[in-house]
């Protein structure tokens, strides 16, 4: 089934390949998904809610099937097993999505955050991280998690 994701996700027009050094929308995808799978599951508590919310995330925004969705968080959890640091997704995303998309990421990281209604010391540590990684301000990190909490 992973294999049938990664084709999914893949392909990319010849057109494209030229004229861009950019990686696969998959890596991207997976990248920023598992930032939201780390957010999720930093305080301990993977609840269902949780992967409900993240689930519901990555169907509306990839335009996925429940299949594609599961096989895409599966993924995203190899590969934060496999990693030191969150740095390799971070950059992945720095390198290939504009300030206005990471301020949208960051929002859904909030969204993912606030299933419970509550922030937690450790949830509270990782989103000050992820907007150093990110390269985003303090500034724009209160505004996304407002919008959120307003919405």
């Amino acid at each position: 089934m992973i294999d049938m994701v990664k084709r999914f996700f893949s392909k990319i027009t010849e057109d494209n390949l030229k004229t861009t050094n950019r990686k696969t929308d998959h890596d991207i995808r997976v990248a920023t998904c598992a930032l939201f799978v780390e957010i999720a599951r930093i305080d301990e508590r993977f609840t269902r809610d949780e992967m409900d919310r993240i689930l519901s995330i990555i169907k509306e925004r990839y335009g996925l099937s429940e299949e594609h969705a599961d096989a895409l968080i599966a993924e995203a959890e190899k590969e934060l097993k496999g990693s030191v640091d969150l740095w390799q997704f971070t950059r992945l995303i720095n390198a290939n999505y504009s300030i206005e998309e990471k301020i949208e990421i960051i929002q859904t990281l909030w969204r993912i955050v606030y299933v419970d209604g509550k922030m937690d010391r450790y949830e509270h540590y990782l989103m000050n991280k992820l907007k150093t990684l990110l390269r985003l301000s303090q500034d724009q990190l209160i505004d996304a998690k407002l919008k959120v909490l307003h919405s």
